[in-house]
């Protein structure tokens, strides 16, 4: 990776290293900037500070090491941040609400305590998802009382959301196919997009619109993938029940059609993680508050609670009572150890509820399965550990390296496999597995 650029060395600074916040930190250093980051942590700042990456994340350990105390350093001081050049980043979580919507109380705080040490103009990148309609109405009004600053004149709001995903962080960040920019005024906006050019190694488009505009693209994004993935897991339900129907085979021919695109359309399990349910609930309760129809959201999801039912239909129709089930893959995703909404996390109740035993898997969430369930489970460090244990197992995680691990597996006894993203080439398995792919009609 390269971080030379053309650019003069600029000063900024990240409020909030969590794992969002602490990649976009690394990046920004990585391609020349002078970065501060801040996090109300002492042990997350002490270990930055140190070098050593708090958890895992592709590439996040190299970037640390090569630029903590060179380009990058950490404090839990807000007003340094303040004093740290004159633009600010502000990726802090903001929780979902019972409605539907986000709460702004973490976001709230941040902002507070840096406008009360404002000394010079200032620029709040707002990089926290939020509400459509939270910036202008909560968050800038906010400001203005902690700073005693008007919008414009002394302090100016970009909003700038992340479209990144976890365990493809560092490559989101620095290669985006889009970056949305909203902006109270043109100026802030072109301050903010000259950043996005430095961080950027590749030539993003770069949308700059209202504040509220953006706001409603950053929720609008998320439910649009999620509607292509409930059609894609639509389309492998159907073709399970139609003999010689292949749903790759379908998905890779029309998503080649620009108008489709192949990109998340694939069928697989229930879509899951730290952004996509939540914001197709934020887009329905959005939606509901404006009285404009949502039916086809509230729609998206009902597919994907059913598409849950029917891998845990799947999976307990191949094992009897007392069986012990394999899950691979605790993580909602690869990459990354967050188990949040994740297929095994739904998966996994409904399984011992049925009376099944669970051996899980995974090479970095079992820590956060663990916590999670306890000894309801057993855990296995190794997929054949895992699977020399069961009579069937399924692969909740989509991975090439897990599925070749699984291929190389040779059972004691026979196995059921149950592979809802087909990644398991049948002519790799032991003769004693049994290949369950979904998406095709599943064989007797």
């Amino acid at each position: 990776m390269n971080n030379t650029t053309n650019n003069t060395t600029t000063a900024l600074s990240v409020v909030g290293l969590g794992k969002l916040g602490l990649c976009l930190a690394v990046c920004l250093a990585e391609r020349g900037f002078d970065v501060l980051g801040v996090d109300i942590d002492p042990h997350l700042v002490d270990l930055v500070n140190r070098g050593i990456a708090p958890w895992h994340e592709p590439g996040l350990a190299d970037l640390l090491a090569r630029h903590a105390g060179h380009g990058f350093r950490a404090t839990t001081c807000h007003a340094d941040a303040s004093a740290h050049g004159n633009m600010t980043f502000v990726l802090v979580p903001t929780p979902s609400a019972a409605e539907g919507d986000f709460s702004n109380r973490f976001i709230a705080s941040a902002l507070t305590s840096l406008a009360q040490s404002l000394t010079t103009d200032h620029l709040f990148v707002i990089s926290s998802t939020v509400f459509p309609g939270a910036i202008e109405g909560a968050l800038i009004p906010l400001i203005e009382r902690a700073s005693g600053r008007r919008l414009n004149e002394g302090f100016d709001v970009c909003y700038a959301p992340d479209f990144v995903a976890l365990g493809n962080c560092i490559n989101g960040f620095l290669r985006p196919d889009l970056v949305v920019i909203g902006e109270s005024a043109p100026a802030a906006g072109a301050r903010v997009e000259s950043v996005y050019r430095q961080l950027c190694v590749n030539q993003p488009v770069l949308a700059r619109m209202s504040l509220i505009s953006a706001e409603v693209a950053k929720v609008s994004l998320n439910t649009y993938i999620t509607m292509k993935i409930s059609f894609a897991n639509t389309l492998a339900n159907l073709c399970e029940r139609i003999p010689g129907a292949d749903v790759d085979a379908i998905t890779q021919a029309i998503g080649a059609d620009r108008r489709i695109s192949p990109h998340y359309f694939r069928g697989g399990t229930a879509f899951g993680g730290t952004c996509f349910p939540r914001d197709v609930h934020a887009f329905t309760q959005l939606a509901a508050s404006r009285g404009a129809q949502s039916e086809l959201i509230a729609a998206i999801d009902r597919v994907n609670t059913h598409q849950q039912d029917h891998l845990a239909e799947v999976v307990l129709n191949a094992s009897a009572p007392g069986a012990v089930i394999g899950v691979i893959g605790a993580a909602f995703t690869s990459g990354t150890p967050v188990i949040t909404e994740s297929a095994a996390v739904k998966l996994i109740p409904v399984l011992l509820q049925n009376n099944r035993r669970v051996v899980a898997q995974d090479a970095l969430a079992l820590a956060a399965l663990r916590a999670l369930f306890g000894d309801q489970l057993t855990y296995a460090e190794r997929i054949d550990e895992c699977l020399a244990q069961c009579s069937a197992g399924v692969l909740t995680l989509r991975s090439r390296d897990l599925a070749q691990a699984v291929e190389q597996f040779v059972p004691a006894t026979p196995l059921t496999l149950i592979d809802p993203w087909r990644q398991l080439d049948p002519t790799r398995l032991h003769p004693l597995i049994r290949h369950a792919p979904l998406g095709r009609a599943l064989s007797a």
